[in-house]
């Protein structure tokens, strides 16, 4: 088994705020995430896949494949953008990295013909990394 990580990177602002919660709630969970004014980070999103290399090219994916598809239907969506406001996959999602994570990896999912998502990895910041391997996990349920 072979395993190719892509590493791409994004800025975008978002507000960690649960609707369902009062306002000191929502302040005492999520403390400056919470801003109203929104704040954002410099996300570092790493995909990885897995499978067996095609005995004729040698690849299990073409890299630069790889790149677009990640470009395409991540990066083009979120890169400089409100993940509140902005995204169509993440509406009713609260914005935080582990369920960022989660909604990257269904938007990716079924992307690949010839290899399988294994990982999605993102770093929030330096400090703050969260990884995901695939368990169906309902985001609005936490909502």
């Amino acid at each position: 088994m072979i395993y190719i990580t892509r590493r791409e990177t994004f800025s975008s602002a978002h507000r960690l705020y649960n609707p369902t919660f009062s306002d000191e709630e929502n302040e005492r969970i999520y403390d400056k995430c919470n801003n109203p004014n929104w704040h954002g980070h410099n996300y570092v999103l790493e995909v990885t896949v897995c499978g067996y290399p095609d005995p004729n090219t040698g690849y299990l994916i073409d890299l630069k494949e790889l790149k677009k598809i990640i470009r395409t239907h991540i990066i083009s969506k979120v890169d400089h953008k409100n993940l509140n406001l902005d995204v169509e996959f993440l509406k009713g999602i609260i914005p935080t990295v582990e369920n960022l994570a989660v909604a990257f990896w269904k938007e990716l999912e079924d992307k690949f013909t010839n290899c399988k998502l294994y990982r999605i990895k993102l770093y929030e910041t330096e400090n703050n990394v969260v990884e995901y391997y695939g368990e169906k996990i309902d985001l609005h349920k936490f909502v």
